[in-house]
């Protein structure tokens, strides 16, 4: 049989008939003006919205698809053909709004035999988003709503908006105060607190919704929890808001939540800045936090299916905004990038075509954010095995699977692709691949500290007396920096000589002595130790007199420091630093060490400074650094460097190398300097490197 006539004989099979439960309303029309209805499947509780053509279709159903199509064109001006009806119908057979047929009853009562929820593969399948219906509150909100239909007043909205527009301005007079009260969220108890705001906040932002639903004529199925990848969530279903025939009633439903959580922010943001110190302030920052924050940063998001999308496609009377500027989307693309002549999937004026198209590629890329975002969070937050699992189905199932979708299209219209165009993609993949294997020279860029190679910070031997201190300035090698007093040293060294010479003495009478050669020895011995002595107090002496080590400029000398002062061993007197000859210890990452080679070329360009410095390596550290040298890049203190927040010495966070550069001319400040190293790393090509990053992540992973 011919194609032609399998597509005849189709059309001439008369249609199933739809369910007798089934509810039609007449919904807003659309924004050509076009009369709209919607269909509710009372089992589910869920709307499709349908047009003009779809009505006429349901007038006459059931039938033959040829028989409702000529049927429609000859009572309308629509011109219509039997394959338009055959898709409507295999629709309506896709969400279940037909009478099933025997072959399809024995489907389903297949699918209700299944395990659900008590199966594996139902959690694998629903863990990202369940929903489970808690309450069924129409009765309830009937009572609440007498007594929050004030709250609809245009008194109620001026006065909560000049409370917040208050709160503000109190606040940023307060700003400091503010800001560090937030920061106490991060204990323990202000997490818990935070918690509790939160789910108040949420539990009124869902009543936002139900009231005004309820007071708008639309039922409340039902309110629950829904758990997003396991993280529970308040909802509320006001799915049967597609009854009504206004877009700005819809948006009101919307928009109700946000609202809700913005008035109670702004009134607490106000109660925060007019009470006084207390859990009761604390309880206000907690609440006014949560309300700005996530009403703010996450439900009014148009890119994902919460609050913001809803308002968005209400105040734009756009209904299914996602499903229809990706469908725009897909067409521009295969249009664009392969050149077929696909249509647009419904017609619109070019510009909101184009606004569409652009709203669907961001939203794309947020979505590709989340997902991976998601997908890191239940690797992390789950044991390893079960966490490396759902990463993969979260990567292959919300990213991988759309991606293959599409080109699993593209690949079975690649005949359809002009001979050029195909050549050209040919041509671009064969660069692309070319350009993955090539070797490249990436330079490795670290956080650096520049200072000269020869330092001398000059201490305090011992505790002692200064008594002299040279002046900052340039110095020769030799010169003495600084003098100190040791007052004991000098009590020792008197004892010492005396004992000295007593010993002396006794040794050059002992011969005459009756018995003395028998004490010789003894005094012999004595006096050694003496002499000993004598000479660690003489060395002592000496280190009292600092001297410069080599040629530099003598600096950093406190002011403060006079002579008779006494100083510790852990207070600086000053710092020699030859100025001729300067480094820098720059910190590579572990990953980059290995392209890191001595006499490679580099730069280094100091903080607030436009030029570099040309530099070359002098050596790479063969193990990796247990802390950092200087203090300056560690994080806690402005630098680039992340350490541990638990431990008082800067340990570093990650696996670092020190890498030292020579510079080719020295800096203008005689100071340690701190900037960013740019070293010309070894050839590599791109490919070869994004193995090595996988691998090194499925090692470190690896271990259970």
């Amino acid at each position: 049989m011919s194609a032609a006539a399998a597509q005849a004989d189709e059309a001439s099979q008369p249609l199933p008939p739809l369910r007798e439960d089934l509810r039609l309303h007449e919904s807003a029309p659309d924004r050509d003006g076009a009369p709209a209805w919607a269909i509710q499947d009372p089992v589910t509780n869920r709307f499709y919205r349908i047009g003009w053509f779809e009505f006429e279709c349901l007038l006459r159903w059931p039938g033959t698809p040829a028989e409702i199509a000529a049927d429609i064109e000859r009572t309308t001006p629509m011109a219509v053909d039997a394959a338009q009806v055959e898709e409507f119908a295999r629709f309506l057979e896709q969400h279940q709004l037909l009478r099933p047929s025997a072959e399809g009853m024995q489907r389903l009562l297949a699918q209700a035999s299944q395990p659900g929820w008590r199966h594996w593969r139902w959690w694998l399948h629903h863990y990202l988003f369940i929903r489970v219906p808690l309450v069924r509150p129409e009765r309830l909100l009937a009572r609440l709503l007498p007594w929050v239909q004030p709250l609809f007043s245009p008194a109620a909205l001026w006065a909560l908006l000049l409370a917040s527009g208050l709160g503000l301005i109190l606040v940023a007079r307060q700003w400091d105060e503010f800001t560090h009260g937030v920061m106490d969220i991060l204990t323990p108890a202000g997490i818990g607190g935070f918690l509790l705001a939160l789910a108040i906040s949420k539990t009124l932002h869902e009543l936002g919704h139900a009231l005004v639903a309820t007071r708008l004529g639309v039922r409340v199925a039902h309110m629950g929890v829904a758990f997003v990848v396991l993280w529970p969530m308040l909802y509320t279903d006001t799915s049967e808001s597609w009854r009504l025939r206004s877009h700005r009633q819809r948006l009101a439903i919307s928009a109700a939540g946000v609202a809700v959580e913005l008035a109670l922010a702004g009134l607490a943001t106000l109660l925060w800045a007019l009470l006084e110190d207390g859990p009761l302030r604390q309880a206000m920052l907690y609440l006014a936090t949560t309300g700005w924050a996530l009403s703010l940063a996450l439900n009014a998001s148009p890119f994902m299916r919460f609050d913001g999308y809803f308002i968005l496609s209400d105040l734009l009377d756009f209904p299914n905004l996602h499903e229809r500027a990706g469908a725009l989307a897909r067409a521009w693309l295969r249009r664009t990038l392969l050149g077929l002549a696909e249509p647009d999937p419904e017609a619109l004026p070019e510009r909101t075509r184009r606004a569409l198209v652009a709203f669907a590629l961001v939203t794309w890329g947020y979505r590709l954010v989340v997902f991976l975002s998601i997908a890191l969070a239940v690797y992390v937050f789950f044991f390893k095995i079960l966490g490396i699992f759902l990463l993969g189905v979260e990567v292959v199932w919300f990213i991988l699977r759309p991606i293959w979708s599409e080109v699993s299209v593209w690949r079975r219209r690649w005949d359809e692709v002009r001979a050029n165009r195909r050549r050209l993609w040919r041509n671009l993949g064969l660069a692309g691949l070319g350009l993955l294997l090539m070797p490249w020279a990436f330079d490795v860029r670290a956080p650096g500290v520049a200072h000269p190679e020869r330092l001398q910070v000059v201490y305090g031997p011992f505790p002692a007396r200064l008594a002299a201190v040279h002046g900052p300035g340039p110095v020769a090698a030799g010169t003495v920096l600084a003098r100190f007093e040791a007052p004991d040293l000098q009590v020792r060294e008197g004892r010492s000589s005396a004992a000295i010479h007593a010993l002396e003495q006794r040794l050059a009478g002992l011969p005459a002595e009756e018995g003395g050669l028998a004490q010789q020895q003894v005094t012999t011995e004595r006096l050694r130790e003496q002499l000993a002595e004598a000479q660690a107090v003489r060395e002592e002496v000496e280190r009292l007199q600092v001297g410069a080590e080599f040629e530099g400029v003598w600096q950093d000398v406190d002011p403060a420091l006079q002579p008779g002062v006494w100083v510790g061993v852990r207070e600086p007197l000053g710092v020699l630093a030859d100025p001729r000859r300067w480094v820098v210890d720059a910190y590579v990452e572990q990953r980059q060490v290995a392209r890191v080679l001595p006499g490679a070329a580099a730069s280094f360009r100091p903080e607030q400074h436009l030029l570099a410095i040309n530099a070359r390596v002098l050596a790479v550290d063969p193990a990796r650094s247990q802390r950092l040298g200087h203090a300056m890049l560690d994080a806690r203190h402005g630098g680039a460097v992340a350490t541990q927040s638990g431990s008082r010495e800067a340990l570093p966070v990650e696996a670092l190398y020190r890498v030292r550069l020579l510079l080719d001319e020295p800096l203008p400040a005689l100071r340690e300097t701190r900037g960013s190293a740019v070293i010309e790393g070894t050839r590599q090509s791109l490919a070869w490197e994004g193995i090595k990053r996988v691998l090194a992540v499925v090692i470190r992973e690896s271990g259970f």
